[in-house]
């Protein structure tokens, strides 16, 4: 320590960890912005997954291993899903807050997991476990064939149950096939018609 000039040996550390941490500011803040750009971008979001997916399966099957990574993989995306395809507001554990006859007040659907943070999850999940996948220490060594049965058993009574849910309080969680309506654009003899 120097009494005179005021350094301190301490003064390199904190300097390095001063970097070290506007380093990972700068980083999440370019991440953040890139997340943010491709809110707008569902089909081109999608696509990025669908690769990463695929990559993920072409390692899988070229390791000829990891099947318990891919087991809880596929367990933790039908928990998503089921996320995905439920509403907020539950109408079992909340009370009716869907419209279940045709003159309750109309109010749209919302999902208890968003479409984005549904397409981020599965993505950061499809990418942990292709890193796992480099590990030997998680190749455990199973009966595949079992794992797919126990995930088909699973994936049918989850979806069955979830249809059920459906079909009991009269909810559509997709947008496709619905009508929309829209401002009615008056036509020529309309507008001819409301003049004096």
């Amino acid at each position: 320590m120097n009494v005179g000039g005021g350094t301190v040996a301490g003064d390199g550390i904190s300097s390095t960890s001063s970097t070290i941490s506007h380093f990972t500011f700068t980083l999440s803040q370019r991440y953040q912005h890139l997340l943010d750009k491709s809110t707008p971008q569902v089909l081109h979001r999608w696509i990025f997954f669908a690769v990463i997916a695929f990559i993920y399966a072409i390692r899988v099957f070229m390791v000829q291993g990891f099947y318990i990574i891919t087991y809880a993989l596929g367990i933790y995306i039908i928990q998503l899903l089921i996320a995905f395809l439920s509403p907020q507001v539950d109408p079992e554990v909340d009370g009716p807050s869907l419209p279940t006859r045709g003159f309750d007040e109309f109010r749209p659907f919302v999902r208890r997991l968003p479409e984005f943070k549904f397409w981020y999850s599965l993505t950061k999940a499809v990418c942990i476990a292709f890193v796992l996948t480099f590990f030997s220490a998680f190749d455990v060594p199973v009966f595949w064939p079992i794992l797919l049965f126990y995930w088909l058993v699973l994936f049918v009574s989850t979806m069955k149950r979830q249809i059920m849910h459906m079909v009991k309080y009269k909810y559509v969680p997709f947008t496709f096939g619905k009508q929309r309506y829209g401002k009615k654009v008056p036509s020529t003899d309309e507008r001819n018609v409301s003049k004096p």
